[in-house]
């Protein structure tokens, strides 16, 4: 006969399942960084008066910037709410019951009424309630549009002959906003570009669906780099405002030659790595895409020789913290991956180690796009 569980069992199980995932990590980052930034978000609105540099008065500040900012991003009838609930715990510690405290001489008096305390924790868990709701309505959305997006990023890359590549994307929201694409032209040219929009979440992550839209009807009309970026720039000036840009690395290659035409606007400079180990960086200054119209832009070339490697990457890269937010990942660790040499999966596999341990446990907070390119040796001759 199957024993039922003891209530001592059943609480187990479900502390277990409560704290399941629970990481110290977490609850430490949870008092410092996510509080200091929920309270940079909330008072932003009303920050504008100087605050008291210390004692009382800065405390009484501060609590009422947060009260403000809190009681503002909810809808009127949820701020009424709000507002209730507190109200009601005022008013519970003005009435009741009196609670006598005496030690050492000294006698505390308190005064509190279960009634109103239970009033006010009750308005306040459905509020929390009714937020949690619309949360998970706007995540269920957020994860529609995160498949629409992944939908837009290259999945199988085109067979080149002579060629290899490794492709990989982190995004920090569960939108992003970098964008990358690899195209076989009807012409026998690839043409490659990697982007990255303004901002995080929702709205990079539209920037980055007009780029991909606006890419495809620019590769129909004319696949040069000078019209491609003319194309982008200028959809981008027209359908956003000042905060929306993009900086973008955009080439065409010749397979055969290995010659390359590339453009940059304000993206990271891809690396090149020669066979002989040396390394040079492709691109120049330049404003981002969506900053003002026309844009000049400046067309370069370059060749890529067998044993040649040539990485791409997004700012998120070299512009990580490590896990006390002082140092950057940096340039430099990039480079020193590269110097290894390797296939170009080998290559992404030691910049991505690389910076998994300088990350450590930490959040993302920038998204993450690396694109590895080789041309191989030639084959030898195996004829007699």
């Amino acid at each position: 006969m199957k024993r039922s569980p003891s209530a001592v069992g059943r609480l187990h199980d479900f502390v277990r399942e409560y704290t399941d995932g629970l990481n110290p990590r977490d609850v430490r980052r949870l008092f410092n960084r996510d509080a200091a930034r929920a309270y940079a978000v909330l008072t932003r609105e009303h920050s504008q008066v100087p605050e008291p540099k210390k004692g009382l008065k800065r405390f009484l500040f501060r609590a009422k910037l947060a009260f403000l900012g809190l009681s503002y991003k909810l809808t009127p009838p949820r701020r009424l709410l709000f507002a209730a609930s507190l109200l009601a715990f005022v008013i519970g510690l003005g009435t009741g019951v009196n609670v006598l405290y005496s030690s050492k001489g000294t006698t505390i008096s308190l005064q509190f009424s279960p009634i109103w305390f239970g009033l006010s924790v009750g308005c306040l868990v459905f509020l929390l309630a009714l937020e949690l709701v619309d949360r998970v309505r706007v995540r269920d959305e957020l994860e529609v549009a995160r498949e629409l997006q992944n939908d837009l990023m290259p999945h199988e890359l085109p067979p080149l002959p002579g060629y290899l590549f490794a492709h990989s994307y982190r995004t920090a929201n569960e939108v992003g906003g970098d964008y990358y694409d690899l195209t076989l032209l009807p012409d026998g040219r690839l043409s490659l570009m990697m982007g990255d929009a303004s901002g995080h979440g929702m709205a990079a992550g539209l920037v980055m669906a007009i780029a991909n839209a606006t890419l495809q009807t620019a590769l129909d009309l004319d696949p040069s780099p000078e019209r491609v970026l003319a194309l982008l720039n200028r959809t981008l000036c027209r359908t956003g405002n000042k905060r929306t840009f993009m900086s973008v690395f955009y080439a065409v290659l010749t397979p055969e030659t290995g010659v390359l035409e590339y453009v940059c606007a304000g993206h990271p400079f891809p690396l090149l790595r020669r066979a002989d180990g040396s390394i040079e960086e492709l691109g120049c200054g330049g404003f981002p895409l969506g900053i003002r119209e026309p844009l000049e832009v400046v067309r370069r070339t370059v060749s890529l020789q067998p044993g040649d490697l040539l990485v791409l990457y997004t700012d998120g890269l070299p512009e990580a913290v490590d896990a006390l937010g002082k140092t950057a990942f940096g340039y430099e660790r990039i480079q020193a991956a590269l110097e290894l040499g390797g296939s170009p999966q080998t290559v992404h596999d030691n910049v991505l180690s690389s910076f998994d341990r300088h990350a450590g446990e930490e959040p993302l907070l920038d998204d993450l796009t690396l694109v590895v390119i080789a041309r191989l040796p030639p084959l030898p001759d195996l004829t007699p």
